[in-house]
C-alpha cells in the first residue's frame, strides 16, 4: 500500500521532528513513571490505607490495564483523523488530576473509578499515541531513529520512578506521594499542547474518511496482520509471564529474594540494550527476519533457563538471553505496520493489535500461575513461555512471505 501521513499530515522540518522527539521522549518517561511504575510501590500503602486486601487493590490496576484496551481502537480511528496534539495534551492533563484524585480516595470503589479513568489517560497519552504521532510526523529513513530514541529514554521510567516513588512514600506518607507525582505528571501537558502542534497542510482527497474503512478492511483481510497479531499477542504473553513469575522460580531454585530481585531488576536495563542492538541490525536485515531471530533467541532462554537457573552464572545467563529481547516488540510493531500498510490508518491497525496483546499481557500471569499450581514445577512455565516466543518467532517470519 502506499506510504502516507495520517490525518494529512506532513514530514515537518529535521528541527522541529528533533523537539517533538525530544519532548515525547521526557513526557513518555514521566507518564509511564507516574501511571504505570508508580502503582506497584504503591500497592501496599493502598491495601493498607483502604483496609483491603493487595489482591483486591491489583484488581484496580488490572481494570486500568482493560481499560486501555478497550479505548485502543476508539483512539487509533480519532488519532488517524484528527492527529495527537488535543488526545495526548487531554490524556497527560487528565493523568495529572486522577493522580491527586487517588491520593485522597477513602473505599475500594473510588480507586477502581479513579484506576479506570487512568487507564484512559494511559491509553491517550502513552506510546501508542506517542508512536502515531511519530509516524505521521517523520519520513521513513528518521523513523526507526525516532522510536529508538522515545523507547530508549523512556525505558529507564521505572530505573527512575519505582525508586523515587518509594521514597517518597517512605518520607511523606502515599498521600502525600501521589500529589508530587501529579505534579511531576502536570510537566507533560504543556509539553504536548505546544509541541505537538498538527501541521497545517489538508488531508488529501485519497485520505478522506470515505476511503479509511477501504484501507482499514483491506488491512484486517490480510494475512500477513493476522500473523502479526498472533506473533506480538505470544510474545507479549511470554513477556508478561516471565517477569510476574521470574523472582519467584529463581528463590524456588534456592537463591536468595534479594539476588532473584536483582536478576530481575536487569530486564530493564537489557530492554534498552537490546532495542540499541536490534535497532543496528535493522540497518543490514529486514525487520521481520531480525524480530523473529531474537524471539526465536528468547525461546532458547527460557528453555534453557529451568535447566540452569540453580546456577548464579547459568541463571543470570539466561536472564540476559531473554532480556535481550524485551523491548523489542516495542519498535518492532510500528516499523512493520508503517513497513506494510498505509500510515494514515497506523493508528487505527496499531489499535485493533493492542486488543488482544493487552488481554495476553492481563491473563499470562493467571494461566502461569495455574500452571505452576496444577503441575508444582517452574520449569513446566518456562517451557510453555519457551513455545510462546517459538510461536512468535514463527508468526513474524511467516509474515514475510505473505
Amino acid at each position: 500500500m502506499p506510504a502516507g501521513h495520517p490525518g494529512g499530515h506532513e514530514p515537518v522540518t529535521p528541527t522541529r521532528n528533533t523537539a517533538i522527539v525530544a519532548a515525547l521522549a521526557i513526557t513518555q518517561t514521566i507518564g509511564y513513571g507516574t501511571l504505570y511504575y508508580a502503582f506497584a510501590v504503591l500497592l501496599t500503602p493502598l491495601a493498607a490505607g483502604l483496609h483491603t486486601s493487595t489482591t483486591a487493590v491489583t484488581g484496580a490496576f488490572t481494570a486500568s490495564v482493560l481499560t486501555g484496551a478497550a479505548l485502543a481502537v476508539p483512539i487509533g480511528r480519532r488519532l488517524d483523523h484528527h492527529g495527537g496534539r488535543f488526545l495526548m495534551t487531554c490524556g497527560s492533563a487528565a493523568g495529572a488530576l486522577l493522580l491527586a484524585v487517588l491520593s485522597q480516595v477513602h473505599h475500594l470503589w473510588q480507586l477502581y473509578l479513579v484506576q479506570i479513568g487512568i487507564g484512559a489517560a494511559a491509553a491517550a497519552s502513552l506510546y501508542e499515541t506517542a508512536f502515531a504521532v511519530v509516524i505521521a510526523v517523520t519520513t521513513v529513513e528518521r523513523r526507526s531513529r525516532a522510536l529508538l530514541t522515545i523507547t530508549v529514554v523512556a525505558g529507564f521510567a521505572s530505573s527512575v520512578f519505582l525508586p523515587l516513588t518509594g521514597w517518597l512514600t517512605d518520607a511523606h506518607g502515599w498521600r502525600t506521594a501521589l500529589l508530587i507525582l501529579a505534579a511531576v505528571q502536570a510537566v507533560t501537558v504543556p509539553l504536548h499542547a505546544l509541541l505537538l502542534r498538527r501541521p497545517s497542510t489538508p488531508a488529501a482527497p485519497h485520505a478522506s474518511a470515505r476511503a479509511a474503512p477501504q484501507s482499514i478492511r483491506a488491512a484486517l483481510a490480510d494475512r500477513g496482520f493476522w500473523l502479526l497479531a498472533i506473533g506480538f499477542t505470544a510474545h507479549t504473553t511470554a513477556v508478561s509471564a516471565f517477569t510476574v513469575h521470574l523472582v519467584a522460580a529463581l528463590t524456588s531454585w534456592g537463591h536468595r529474594p534479594a539476588f532473584a530481585a536483582t536478576i530481575a531488576g536487569l530486564l530493564g536495563v537489557l530492554s534498552v540494550a537490546g532495542r540499541l542492538i536490534t535497532t543496528g541490525l535493522q540497518r543490514r536485515h529486514r525487520t521481520t527476519t531480525v524480530t523473529a531471530t531474537v524471539f526465536t533467541l528468547q525461546a532458547a532462554a527460557a528453555l534453557l533457563l529451568p535447566v540452569v537457573g540453580a546456577g548464579i552464572g547459568g541463571s543470570i545467563g539466561a536472564v540476559v538471553g531473554f532480556g535481550l529481547g524485551f523491548g523489542v516488540a516495542t519498535i518492532a510493531k510500528p516499523l512493520l505496520l508503517t513497513e506494510r500498510y498505509d500510515t494514515r490508518r497506523y493508528a487505527t491497525l496499531a489499535g485493533a493489535l493492542v486488543v488482544p496483546v493487552t488481554l495476553a499481557k492481563a491473563a499470562a500471569p493467571l494461566a502461569a500461575a495455574y500452571l505452576h499450581t496444577a503441575t508444582g514445577s517452574y520449569a513446566t512455565v518456562f517451557t510453555a513461555i519457551a513455545v510462546c516466543c517459538a510461536i512468535a518467532a514463527a508468526a513474524i517470519a511467516a509474515a514475510t512471505r505473505t
